[in-house]
């Protein structure tokens, strides 16, 4: 058996006790190396395997091999199904008659990051990611162009690193084309984990701050705002 775990944000109690469970169970516990650093002190009884950062096929291909002879956890962060490796296992799966997959769902930043600015996500929401590894920055660029005409809030994933500093800026420009420089919007760095850290700004202040990987952004839709200090969009129960 292969689960395939999203642990959530690494704070212990951020995961589910399904996700507690299933690594539990498990003989072997994958992972990139971030993030087995992170579960080993909670199983330190494990047998643990890693790699970096890029060598997810390989990751999946040891998993779904070690999963044909024993009980195996394959570990994202967040939830697996949001830019982890649930999609990846069930492509190979064929190559590997013996295994089967089991997907445990977790905390995705999105929601932990939004928990901690307030109530950001109570309307319809996109997520979309700033990294252009996988996706072209063309579309990149129409998926934000569509969520902003429409009205979603929009939550970024990845908005910058070391060789895409402008990232959050070009974003934001794209967005301010049809959002009011007042929009409310926030972003929380290590989610859940040592030196958390969270803002509440406009958007033509967020073009101008710093992010990185560890940080997730929230830009706020036509109706949020900020109630007791905190980022609320209201779904609009107290008109219905």
């Amino acid at each position: 058996m292969l689960y395939v775990v999203g642990f959530g944000s690494g704070a212990r109690d951020c995961m589910t006790a399904a996700a507690e469970q299933a690594l539990l169970k498990s003989d072997l516990i994958i992972g990139y190396k971030t993030y087995t650093a992170l579960m080993k002190p909670y199983f330190p009884e494990k047998q643990f395997l890693e790699n970096g950062m890029r060598q997810e096929t390989e990751r999946v291909r040891l998993a779904l091999g070690s999963a044909q002879t024993q009980t195996v956890s394959l570990i994202c962060s967040g939830d697996p199904e949001l830019y982890g490796m649930a999609a990846l296992a069930y492509e190979y799966l064929a190559e590997y008659p013996g295994a089967e997959i089991e997907i445990v769902p977790g905390i995705t930043a999105a929601f932990s990051g939004g928990a901690v600015l307030g109530a950001p996500l109570t309307h319809d929401t996109a997520i979309i990611s700033l990294s252009d590894l996988l996706t072209s920055p063309e579309k990149i660029e129409r998926r934000l162009r569509s969520a902003a005409e429409g009205d979603f809030v929009i939550v970024l994933y990845n908005p910058s690193s070391k060789q895409r500093a402008d990232y959050l800026q070009k974003a934001c420009d794209i967005v301010l084309r049809h959002r009011s420089p007042e929009t409310v919007c926030g972003y929380v760095k290590n989610i859940g984990r040592k030196g958390e850290y969270a803002h509440i700004c406009n958007l033509s202040e967020l073009r101008n701050e710093q992010a990185d990987m560890l940080t997730t952004v929230y830009i706020g839709n036509s109706e949020t705002r900020i109630i007791a200090g905190k980022m609320v969009t209201p779904r609009g129960y107290r008109h219905g």
